[in-house]
């Protein structure tokens, strides 16, 4: 099994426009061949000594993939394709972190 934490930095003053194009995608996505799960999430202040500073302009989607090539093909897909061109002008950038589960 494959997880992936992408934290999407948007431009300030997008993160809602943002987080409604991946809404309007997340049916497509959960629909494809492997996909275990597709959560966007934003942070909130859980009052924990090791939390880090809240980042307003971060939304961050925990993936569930049944492995390597379903990712892939999920980032070849049309639909992806069509969401990364409706937010490029509100994304300053993604930082992905791909790890696989041990046994």
């Amino acid at each position: 099994m494959i997880h992936v934490v992408a934290a999407i930095q948007v431009k300030p003053g997008c993160r809602e426009n943002v987080i409604q194009a991946i809404k309007e995608n997340l049916a497509n996505v959960l629909a494809e061949d492997g996909c275990l799960g597709y959560s966007p999430a934003v942070d909130i202040d859980a009052g924990l000594p090791p939390q880090g500073d809240m980042r307003e302009h971060v939304i961050t989607i925990v993936e569930g993939w049944e492995s390597l090539a379903a990712l892939h093909a999920h980032l070849a897909t049309a639909h992806m394709a069509a969401y990364r061109e409706k937010v490029k002008d509100w994304v300053e950038g993604v930082d992905l972190q791909v790890m696989e589960v041990v046994d």
